[in-house]
C-alpha cells in the first residue's frame, strides 16, 4: 500500500474510534472521545496471579515503573476483558489481574498483538512496553504493550 493509503487507512480507523464505534477500546486512552472507548466495568473482582520471571510485572507495576521499563520488554498474566480486532492492523486486547486502581486508570492494561484471545481467556503478554504513546486524534496512553505474543 502506497504511503496515501496508508494514510487513508489511518484516517478511516481514527474516523472509527472518535464516532464510539466498538471497533477499538482505548482502555487507558486519555481522550475526548465516547465513553465507548473504554474497557467495561466488571462488578467481578478479577485475581490474578503475576507470570514469573525477570521481565514479570503486574498490570499496576506496570503503571508505577513506566519512566524505568519504556522501551523495554515486559511479560503480564491477566484476564482478557475486552478484544477488539484489526484496528490499523492489529488487535487490541485489555487485560487486568486485579491490581491497580479503576479510579486512576490503572487496572487495565492495553496490549496489541497478532493473536487472537477471547473475552475471559486468563493469559501471559510479552511485549514492548510504551510510556505516553500518542496515536494522534487525542489517544495517549500512559502505558501500553505493543507487539505482545499472547498465549494461554
Amino acid at each position: 500500500m502506497n504511503r496515501f493509503g496508508k494514510w487513508v487507512a489511518l484516517c478511516v480507523s481514527i474516523g472509527t474510534l472518535a464516532a464510539g464505534g466498538d471497533a477499538l477500546a482505548f482502555g487507558n486512552a486519555e481522550s475526548s472521545g465516547s465513553e465507548g472507548a473504554k474497557a467495561p466495568a466488571t462488578s467481578e473482582p478479577v485475581k490474578v496471579e503475576k507470570a514469573k520471571g525477570t521481565d514479570a510485572y503486574n498490570v499496576s507495576e506496570t503503571y508505577e515503573k513506566a519512566g524505568k521499563l519504556d522501551k523495554k520488554t515486559v511479560v503480564v498474566r491477566g484476564k482478557v476483558v475486552k478484544v477488539s480486532k484489526g484496528i490499523m492492523g492489529k488487535n487490541w486486547v485489555h487485560l487486568r489481574d486485579g491490581s491497580g486502581d479503576a479510579g486512576k486508570g490503572t487496572n487495565n492494561l492495553v496490549v496489541t498483538t497478532q493473536d487472537e484471545p477471547k473475552v475471559g481467556d486468563l493469559v501471559t503478554a510479552k511485549g514492548t512496553l510504551y510510556k505516553d504513546k500518542d496515536f494522534g486524534a487525542g489517544y495517549l496512553y500512559k502505558v501500553i504493550v505493543e507487539e505482545a505474543t499472547v498465549k494461554q
